[in-house]
């Protein structure tokens, strides 16, 4: 029995981690936030072209994740397999990679001839691309590495708003860092929660991931200082030039974070894990946080 076009469009889109592509799409517009927030002329036709870069970066970075994960062999047969098909045949995943990245080329082309890719973002970009490419490429394959969380998090959290912000004025400014430092560190602890129910089986499968390399223990006390240092962070940036106007939006965040503490210490103490409401802690806290500075920066 062949997938459908529809289960094969859920398979890609499941796997290009739709939770990830949307922090990069709202990175990006905080990073143009802050360009606009600052009085720079914006170019959306740059800030389209931008994004798109951005997000068929991600996709065919986990897409070539994917394609590697998969044994030398995979084919999926339902003749030679009588379990059901729930995969892709591992050449698809190939072909899916070069497409994107053929894509991202053709668009980074676009910004090249129109002169709008300028050195900063340039170099920001290849930053970037290298970041991505050896996340999920051997003999490097960074993803489990240890360092797999916080390569994603400094790429989207941290590296994709000063690539949205350099190609729109060209430079990069202070306040960038004030705001993603938080954010960043505050991604890598929703990152962590969201991976906490598979480190098991990504440990019997021979992976590490930042919980398998630190440990059980160092792994929570990380993910709450992580998220009460986050808001901290904000407060302490807030007496060395962050405007108060951009430091309030970020504390709303506050309560799910501590929920989110709250929980992981349970977990850490033996109680039964509430995965689902774990995840979706983690995911408020991060959301509201970096979706109302974005929103405090467009609208002032």
């Amino acid at each position: 029995m062949k997938l459908t076009p529809l289960e094969t469009a859920r398979i890609f889109t499941r796997t290009a981690q739709p939770w990830s592509l949307l922090g990069g799409i709202l990175f990006y517009a905080l990073g143009v936030g802050v360009a606009h927030y600052l009085g720079e002329p914006l170019d959306w036709r740059v800030y389209w072209l931008g994004q798109a870069c951005i997000t068929m970066l991600q996709v065919s970075s986990f897409y070539l994740k994917h394609y590697f994960d998969l044994p030398p062999y995979h084919r999926n047969d339902p003749k030679r397999d009588a379990k059901p098909i729930t995969d892709l045949p591992k050449p698809a995943w190939l072909q899916a990679a070069i497409t994107t990245l053929t894509v991202d080329a053709v668009i980074a082309a676009l910004l090249i001839s129109g002169r709008d890719l300028n050195p900063v973002s340039l170099i920001l970009f290849v930053i970037g691309f290298a970041l991505l490419f050896f996340y999920a490429v051997p003999p490097f394959r960074l993803v489990y590495s240890g360092y797999g969380e916080l390569i994603q998090a400094y790429f989207v959290a941290s590296l994709t708003p000063f690539i949205a912000y350099a190609l729109q004025s060209g430079d990069l400014h202070r306040l960038l860092w004030l705001l993603t430092q938080p954010l960043t560190a505050l991604y890598l602890a929703t990152t962590m929660a969201l991976t906490l129910h598979g480190t098991p089986e990504q440990i019997r499968l021979g992976r590490q991931n930042i919980w398998s390399r630190i440990g059980w223990q160092r792994g929570f006390m990380l993910h709450n200082l992580l998220v009460l240092g986050a808001f901290v962070l904000l407060g302490v940036f807030s007496l060395l030039g962050l405007p108060w106007l951009l430091t309030w939006p970020g504390l709303l965040g506050l309560p799910f974070g501590v929920l989110q503490v709250v929980h992981v210490n349970q977990i850490a103490d033996g109680d039964k894990p509430r995965w689902r409401l774990l995840s979706l802690l983690a995911l408020a806290s991060l959301g509201i946080a970096a979706y109302s500075i974005t929103l405090t920066l467009w609208i002032h």
